[in-house]
């Protein structure tokens, strides 16, 4: 499979790594400043482009590939304002997107845990329900993309609780989000319950940037060839 790879930083050189071992092809990487490579034959050649950039820069990395015919994998979090415009580039006009806040198969399983668990603790009201996740300096978004699926999942599943708040939670239906960004962190969430006579905790740590562009690749392979708006739950069908 020919891939293109948007952002060429560290998680870029991880892919592409991973991309070779898998008997893939690198056909073009694009990194800041490098814009017009969007209109290249070798960017045009790709059966996939997997993106992981900035907020800032998402959007219009999705735009171009889309005018250029190919279509995208993306892991980049914070732009979410303009999902619908995403969604309605792939109905409307057919263009190829698949989307997740975090490609980890171990994180994939974690949310499915952490519904499982919300699931039974709307039983439990004695129990609050607060988070805290971790990654390094250089993250410009907060909370994380992965924390915001979370807490999604949260409040599908526990009726006491009706949005989540960062940092401060003022009002009982509020699920607290605590963010931290030390060093060079990978990746931790922490979801917490607790009562006044115990406390359960759920954490899935991330060792290095391996699972994030591993499941990465893997979702590449599996958009080849298909149409429309895809994520985790089209690929793996767990949760």
């Amino acid at each position: 499979m020919k891939i293109a790879l948007i952002g060429y930083g560290k998680m870029g050189h991880e892919i592409e790594r991973i991309a070779l071992e898998r008997g893939h092809e690198i056909v073009c990487t694009i990194d800041i400043d490098e814009e017009d490579k969007f209109g290249s034959p070798e960017f045009q050649s790709a059966d996939v482009a997997i993106e992981f950039t900035s907020p800032k820069s998402a959007l219009m990395n999705y735009r171009r590939a889309f005018a250029a015919g190919v279509p995208v994998v993306s892991g980049t979090t914070g732009w979410l304002e303009h999902l619908e415009e995403v969604k309605e580039a792939c109905s409307r006009d057919g263009k190829t997107f698949f989307y997740a806040s975090n490609f980890s198969l171990g994180v994939y399983i974690f949310s499915a845990l952490n519904n499982y668990l919300a699931r039974i603790m709307n039983q439990f009201p004695a129990y609050d329900v607060r988070m805290e996740e971790t990654h390094h300096i250089h993250k410009l978004d907060a909370p994380s993309g992965t924390a915001i699926t979370l807490a999604e999942g949260i409040l599908e599943k526990i009726e006491r609780k009706g949005k989540w708040a960062l940092n401060k939670g003022d009002s009982p239906d509020e699920l607290e989000i605590t963010a931290f960004r030390e060093g060079e962190v990978p990746g931790r969430h922490t979801i917490i319950y607790e009562s006044d006579a115990d406390q359960i905790r759920i954490t899935h740590d991330a060792k290095n940037r391996t699972g994030l562009a591993l499941g990465a690749v893997i979702a590449a392979e599996f958009t080849k060839g298909k149409k429309g708006f895809l994520g985790m739950q089209d690929m793996l069908g767990i949760l």
